[in-house]
């Protein structure tokens, strides 16, 4: 009898501990498809989220992708055109260099009031060396040195107008000195879809130097913003429109592909793409003159 009721003791618990296994799996199992159900819908909520994280930012660029113009009117490299260069966007009294950027602004204005397409350096590289087709009214703007207010006061008057440019950048500058652009602000500025170019290290007088030190200074400056932007630099704009034979044979042999001096004229595929020629925007202009040197591709021959 007492053997009996240690069986029938036995089989209860059995029953008991099978019973409370159950559950415990049943509650487990629920949990682990909570949780798994879970990370799919957080992964698909942040999924989301960063997909139109990506979008808003995307809808805030002008990318600098090379564009094919056709139809209209048209002109190729038989051809001059405008290339413009400044320097600093900001008042400073007696300074022809610094240009308030209210007139910056009516500069632009005008440009884009008169149709004028504002062309990447690659489009431009395009025009001189293969004749690819641009409009009529083209222009290239640059700027030259780097200088701070070149992204707190061109930068928001060249996105308002949707307008390309290029910054030849003293690299050596870079986060070292005062009221010149930085990093970050470079990355930001190329990233919207600025070109940023080469100015040399040191803001070097080229013509000054060995041909060592010009190929050195050509090389430095070019690998350093390649590494910075993550992106080929090919453009140069020599630091006092300063140059020599040996500058063009190195800034050919440190592979860059244009360059410009500070003659005063239009940019022709004649000078030769190491020596072009910019049109210079002064702060003494005004504006009947800047139309001038815009619209005249002799305003620079005397009479």
């Amino acid at each position: 009898m007492i053997h009996k009721k240690i069986l029938i003791t036995i089989i209860l618990i059995f029953f008991a501990a099978a019973a409370a296994y159950s559950i415990y799996k049943i509650q487990n199992c629920n949990r682990n498809y909570g949780e798994k159900s879970g990370n799919k819908v957080n992964s698909k909520i942040d999924h989301q989220t960063e997909k139109k994280n990506i979008n808003d930012n995307a809808n805030q660029l002008n990318i600098a992708e090379d564009r094919i113009f056709t139809g209209g009117d048209l002109k190729y490299n038989t051809q001059s055109i405008p290339v413009l260069y400044y320097h600093s966007i900001d008042y400073e009294k007696g300074n022809e260099l610094r240009i308030p950027k209210e007139k910056f602004r009516e500069e632009m204005k005008f440009l884009r009031d008169n149709g004028y397409t504002t062309l990447t350096m690659n489009e431009f590289y395009n025009f001189l060396a293969y004749n690819k087709p641009i409009p009529k009214k083209s222009v290239v703007i640059t700027l030259d040195d780097g200088y701070e207010d070149n992204y707190e006061n061109a930068f928001p008057i060249l996105k308002e107008f949707g307008f390309k440019a290029t910054i030849f950048i003293i690299t050596g500058a870079i986060d070292n000195e005062k009221n010149i652009l930085t990093s970050s602000q470079l990355r930001e500025m190329e990233h919207y879809g600025i070109d940023i170019e080469s100015h040399t290290v040191n803001h070097d007088k080229l013509d000054k130097l060995t041909y060592n030190e010009q190929l050195s200074t050509l090389k430095n400056s070019k690998n350093f913003l390649e590494k910075l932007l993550g992106k080929r630099v090919n453009y140069i704009a020599y630091p006092y429109g300063e140059w020599n034979g040996d500058t063009v044979k190195a800034v050919k042999a440190a592979g860059y592909k244009l360059a410009f001096t500070t003659a005063s004229g239009w940019a022709n595929k004649n000078e030769g793409l190491y020596t072009l020629s910019r049109v210079y925007i002064s702060a003494n202009h005004k504006m009947e003159e800047f139309k001038r040197r815009l619209t005249n591709e002799k305003y620079n021959i005397s009479n």
